[in-house]
């Protein structure tokens, strides 16, 4: 295992709070939160992006969960990947001249 491996096993411990703000002090603890580095705090905000990305990916943990995910192999992904980028590169004419080049 490589020193790059090794890393992706190390967890870092990280608690999650959610506050109800007050208007008139949102300003002040956002200015205090912003005092911290991204490696001690991150202020996520539950826009509808958020709230979309959330429900998707609890709907894909569930059906790996209750085992009716379903999974490709490394061949069928490079497969797959390669026709994605063979049939962008032919709507792009830009690619097409490079590669005449």
């Amino acid at each position: 295992m490589d020193k790059n491996e090794v890393s992706l096993f190390k967890t870092k411990i990280i608690q999650t709070i959610r506050l109800w703000v007050n208007d008139k002090i949102f300003d002040r603890l956002m200015w205090l939160l912003k005092c911290f580095t991204k490696e001690e705090i991150q202020v996520i905000r539950e826009n509808d992006e958020f709230l979309s990305v959330r429900e998707y990916l609890t709907k894909e943990l569930e059906k790996i969960e209750n085992g009716t995910a379903e999974f490709v192999s490394i061949d069928e992904l490079d497969n797959d990947l390669e026709t994605a980028i063979n049939k962008h590169e032919s709507l792009n004419p830009l690619i097409i001249q490079r590669q005449a080049d």
